[in-house]
């Protein structure tokens, strides 16, 4: 029988709900041992009661030498004390987005797991989608020849209710609006495609359609890794929400990821198309997506701590992406800390 890497989850809010789901299909590899929480969610756990044991002490389950790793889906701004934490008491991380509230604070992070030498994983799991992953293949076999230009474009809706929940969209406990929070993981994906070298300008702003403390409307001009040109446009205010795209020009086709379908054409006359079940999560039901990109991020991970190599998405690489934000942000006229 393969050996069970024993993992202890750390936050039950909505957040928690794919990763509670892919642990159940994953309880052949993995040994939940604990969720902590402070609040307990008796509903939301209530599935998966025969498969943990719910404690509101995180040492308690650190001290378990069972185990090995600890998922952190806690708000933003708690994620670098829990993470020393966890780091001091030898165990690796799985980290929900973003890193933290700032960069300077996703910086010292990034380097308190490089210290200490455990893995730090971060929650982006749109790169592990099939779309996203055949398209990689794709640009690294040169389909789409060389990349002439690419856009982003994250047209989602969040309605006031959502906003007047305690500390959603400020500062201090999300460290930012739309780009942190909601469009990051399209971000992340589009910079592992396509590269970023710079912001050329940024306009950030808040709409009328929503009373918040940080920005819900993002437009930019982009400097792709080839020098190509690429824009981008991220809100909240497009109700009732549409998929996120990325498209891609090339000068031997183009390409286009629309949440999580693939459509790729080429000018020799061949097409590769990619269909995914289920939402987006673009709409009012935020959590209205499959969880099994979730569940192949989980696995590479615990693959990583068994292989001792760094998982796909490090600390190292999802700070890049905090990077970009942080330049939107302060091209658009944002003080970021």
């Amino acid at each position: 029988m393969t050996h069970r890497v024993g993992i202890a989850l750390v936050g039950l809010g909505a957040a928690a709900l794919p990763h509670l789901r892919s642990l159940e299909d994953l309880s052949d590899r993995i040994d939940l041992r604990f969720a902590v929480t402070r609040q307990p969610h008796p509903d939301r756990i209530r599935p998966y009661t025969g498969l943990v044991q719910l404690v509101d002490s995180l040492d308690l389950a650190l001290h378990d030498p069972l185990v090995q790793a600890v998922i952190v889906a806690t708000p933003p701004s708690t994620h670098l004390a829990i993470c020393q934490q966890c780091f001091a008491a030898g165990k690796h991380v799985l980290l929900e987005k973003p890193l933290e509230v700032n960069l300077a604070r996703a910086a010292e992070l990034v380097e308190m797991a490089q210290a200490f030498g455990l893995q730090l994983g971060v929650v982006l799991q749109h790169r592990f989608r099939e779309a996203a992953i055949v398209l990689q293949k794709l640009l690294t076999d040169g389909r789409l020849g060389e990349v002439q230009a690419a856009s982003v474009r994250v047209p989602w809706w969040r309605s006031q209710a959502y906003y007047d929940q305690p500390g959603r969209g400020t500062w201090e406990r999300d460290g930012g609006g739309v780009l942190l929070t909601q469009a990051i993981h399209t971000l992340d994906l589009f910079r592992a495609l396509v590269g970023v070298q710079s912001v050329k300008t940024a306009v950030v702003s808040q709409t009328r359609l929503h009373n918040m403390e940080t920005e819900d409307h993002v437009s930019a001009l982009l400097l792709l890794g080839n020098g190509a040109v690429g824009d981008l446009m991220a809100t909240t205010a497009m109700y009732p929400g549409f998929p996120e795209t990325i498209d891609i020009m090339g000068t031997l086709g183009s390409s286009r990821i629309s949440g999580g379908d693939l459509q790729a054409h080429f000018f020799e006359g061949d097409s590769v198309i990619v269909t995914s079940q289920g939402g987006t999560g673009s709409g009012a039901n935020m959590m209205d997506f499959s969880h099994a990109p979730h569940r192949d991020l989980l696995v590479d991970f615990i693959e990583a701590i068994t292989d001792k190599r760094p998982p796909r998405v490090s600390g190292e690489d999802a700070l890049k992406t905090h990077i970009l934000i942080d330049e939107l942000l302060r091209k658009g006229g944002v003080q970021t800390s």
